[in-house]
């Protein structure tokens, strides 16, 4: 399939030399475009809607970065990338591009003329799915018969599924597996996020045909897949159960990542864990940032995180978890006034999408590292330049040390290294709330959540968050909910 292709780079010789190449070898083109700069590519981008880019990425600066992500990602051209830099950072910023290429120069012809070779393959598989059409019949199959009907189907077929990484390649997908020449093949289903495979009953090897077309796609595609084959036989059981069970099995990618392929016969259950820290881990959090702790953060999150094993708690609540995380980290951005910074806000958001939807745990667990140790450096390299909130840091010292029953005004204004009176004065005009309120307050959102989530006795919660008598708490209880502890519990819980 010919295409059109646009050659990006500031370099005269670099720029003939790419063409040349390209001109020279057996590839279809049907037109080759050329831009010495970043004002020329995006004007001849958008006049000529270019199937295939190969662009300098250092060209791109950081104003113009945000507006060009977004160009690439409205139009998703086959994008090959070269620099000039061997750097993390020019990987990083590829990988977000979903680039199929980096090259870094000086770079080979044969290395080039592989990355034509690839983006040439890529353009044929999206032309050609767009002539398949959406749905598919395969004799006695449908999509009802997978997804909708419970009815049992005359044969026990095996069902594997391919989930890929970066979903808008989907279609290269099932172009390349409908190409596959898969053995004992029944059926292929498209779906919006995965394609589902249904082999024979009688075929032995589903998982090692499975394994090879893994391989034959990474030696085509700089993509990523996951496979998970079904194999225990189970005639009583619909097409949809089937699928259900596999499409739930997919869900661990978010512990072990891409490119491996699992068989299963029964589907795991998901443990429950609490999905916010606990006093005692908010204390922790609080003391190693305050004392810009990176490697004590690594570590922790490198145990509460990576170190998991079978059975694996439920994603959604470990995403909760990590979110609970990011809000001291927030905190300690305020106590900076790094919030009120463009950059870092920006950055913040990214950090808080890359948590609720990054589909494996390892890249939130990396990013929020990388997060706070940019804060750090920012906090650390010109103090003077950043005022801290005095407030901010007094109130994440109550909100970890409140289950303390003698914690008094004196000890929070000692952590901010203030006089009680003044930091008093302070607290009553940034929040209109003076220390007994704000502790009280803390103590009774933590209360509600004993009662709700445990059947721990009220005397027990009371001394849990930090006061001293039982009944004082339930008079204060009363007052501020309007209810008793236990009415409290008896009508959410009821």
């Amino acid at each position: 399939m010919e295409g059109k292709w646009l050659i990006a780079d500031r370099d005269l010789n670099e720029r003939e030399g790419l063409k040349w190449l390209l001109k020279s070898s057996s590839i279809p083109v049907s037109k080759i475009l050329l831009a010495s700069n970043y004002q020329d590519f995006i004007v001849t981008f958008e006049k000529e809607s270019p199937d295939i880019i190969l662009l300098e990425l250092d060209m791109v600066s950081s104003d113009n970065w945000s507006s060009f992500r977004d160009l690439i990602q409205i139009y998703q051209p086959i994008l090959l990338l070269t620099s000039a830099e061997a750097t993390f950072e020019k990987a990083r910023l590829a990988i977000d591009l979903q680039a199929l290429e980096l090259m870094i120069k000086p770079f080979s012809a044969t290395k080039v003329k592989s990355a034509y070779q690839k983006a040439t393959k890529v353009l044929d598989k999206k032309q050609d799915s767009k002539a398949i059409p959406p749905l598919q019949f395969y004799k006695d199959l449908s999509y009802e018969e997978l997804f909708i009907s419970e009815r049992a189907v005359s044969e026990d077929y095996k069902m594997a599924a391919f989930k890929i990484e970066h979903t808008k390649n989907l279609d290269v997908l099932y172009s390349f597996l409908t190409d596959y020449p898969f053995k004992e093949i029944h059926g292929i289903f498209p779906l919006n996020d995965m394609v589902v495979l249904l082999f024979k009953e009688t075929c032995q090897n589903s998982k090692e045909q499975c394994q090879k077309s893994m391989r034959k796609w990474e030696e085509e595609f700089s993509d990523t897949l996951a496979i998970v084959v079904r194999y225990n036989k189970s005639p009583q059981e619909s097409l949809k159960q089937k699928f259900i069970e596999t499409q739930k099995m997919l869900e661990f990618t978010y512990y072990h990542g891409y490119r491996q392929i699992v068989e299963f016969k029964s589907t795991p259950k998901w443990i429950h864990i609490d999905p916010f820290l606990a006093p005692p881990e908010q204390r922790v959090w609080v003391d190693m940032l305050a004392n810009h702790d990176i490697e004590g953060i690594k570590k922790w999150l490198y145990d509460e995180f990576l170190q998991l094993e079978d059975p694996y708690p439920d994603p959604g609540l470990v995403r909760i978890r990590l979110t609970s995380i990011l809000a001291q980290i927030r905190r300690f951005m305020k106590t900076y006034d790094l919030d009120e910074q463009q950059n870092y806000e920006k950055e913040y958001r990214h950090i808080f999408h890359s948590i609720l939807y990054d589909s494996v745990l390892y890249r939130s667990v990396q990013n929020l590292i990388l997060f706070v140790q940019k804060l750090f450096l920012a906090a650390g390299s010109n103090p003077q330049m950043f005022k801290q909130d005095l407030v901010e840091r007094g109130i994440a010292f109550i909100e970890s040390h409140f289950a303390n029953k003698d914690l008094k005004l004196e000890d929070v204004a000692k952590y901010v290294d203030r006089n009680p009176s003044y930091f008093s004065h302070l607290l009553i005009s940034k929040t209109g709330k003076g220390f007994t309120d704000i502790l009280s307050g803390i103590r009774l959102k933590e209360a509600k959540r004993y009662l709700l989530e445990s059947n721990k006795p009220v005397k027990e919660v009371a001394l849990l968050v930090g006061f001293h008598n039982p009944n004082y708490f339930s008079r204060i209880f009363k007052e501020v909910v309007g209810v008793t502890p236990r009415e409290y519990r008896m009508n959410k819980k009821g």
